[in-house]
């Protein structure tokens, strides 16, 4: 995966991030690709590479995730606030990782938690985000509020993995593999579009407790303090313009109304469905790779 790409870690300050990404010092747009639960940087293989000839791509895996640090995690159950697995905090991650890099100003797509990062990463550094894009979410705050049956029999992973340490993780460490399988089986109408050696790091690093917990952690978070600072944000939208991307046999655009429900985050907003699941990055890597070119790339970093 990822040919002619660095793989390295870098030291972000309170974390140090794995992160793949495509030679520095080009002149282009950097653009930063950010991945979902229970995933890693690796689903961006098949767009990342599609992206470098007008980008310079750069695909960490988020804190928690991966091969990347995870905080918190040797004392499981202390952090009672779930800060530490905030949006916030992970989206200065991200903006640590861009100022370590040499880039003020930067491009960012995020898929599934990805997503979540990046807007927070646009409202706590807006001056340095000119553009964004999230792929198959609606704002956290408005999905828990507005959830219905059909919602929360479709993402019961939602509510289980919120429930207080170490209940849940104990539960899926009895059978890590199986719970990731049903999980992401189900979310993909029944199959999944993975390549076998991206399913093997999804798995490999799910399998990790600290993971799991982290995981937890960060769902956590989006049920608490996450929605309080979106509830801060009251009658503050975005100004950068803002592409919403859903996969159409999924729930987003069904339920929520993909790009009505992000009017009432941002003041610019552009949508496209595709025919896919949850995970149409990975089924449709070629359509969403355009997408992505043709979006920031009609953008200007200045």
């Amino acid at each position: 995966m990822f040919d002619g790409f660095i793989a390295e870690r870098i030291d972000c300050g309170e974390v140090s991030l794995f992160v793949r990404r495509s030679a520095e010092g080009t002149g282009k747009p950097p653009l930063l690709l950010l991945h979902g639960y229970p995933q890693t940087s690796a689903m961006w293989r098949d767009i990342a590479p599609r992206l470098t000839a007008r980008f310079e791509v750069i695909c960490p895996d988020l804190r928690g995730y991966g091969a990347s640090d995870k905080p918190g995690t040797d004392a499981p159950g202390q952090d009672t606030t779930h800060a530490l697995y905030s949006k916030r905090a992970m989206g200065h991650d991200m903006a640590q990782l861009m100022t370590a890099l040499g880039h003020e100003r930067f491009f960012v797509a995020g898929h599934d938690r990805g997503g979540r990062v990046a807007h927070r990463l646009a409202m706590d550094h807006a001056s340095r985000i000119p553009a964004l894009m999230v792929l198959d979410i609606a704002p956290t705050r408005e999905m828990y509020a507005r959830t219905d049956v059909f919602m929360a029999n479709t993402y019961w992973h939602w509510f289980f993995l919120i429930q207080p340490y170490p209940l849940p993780e104990i539960m899926i460490g009895g059978d890590p593999d199986a719970y990731w399988s049903a999980k992401c089986m189900e979310l993909g109408g029944g199959q999944h579009p993975f390549s076998p050696a991206a399913l093997e790091e999804y798995i490999t690093a799910h399998r990790d407790p600290a993971t799991l917990h982290a995981i937890c952690e960060d769902y956590r978070a989006a049920f608490t303090i996450d929605i309080d600072h979106d509830d801060a944000d009251q009658g503050r939208r975005l100004r950068q313009p803002l592409r919403v991307l859903w996969g159409e046999r999924g729930i987003i655009d069904r339920v929520y109304g993909a790009v009505e429900i992000w009017q009432e985050r941002a003041e610019i907003v552009t949508g496209a469905g595709f025919d896919g699941s949850h995970y149409f990055p990975e089924e449709r890597p070629a359509e969403v790779a355009d997408d992505i070119e043709a979006f920031f790339g009609a953008m200007s970093l200045d």
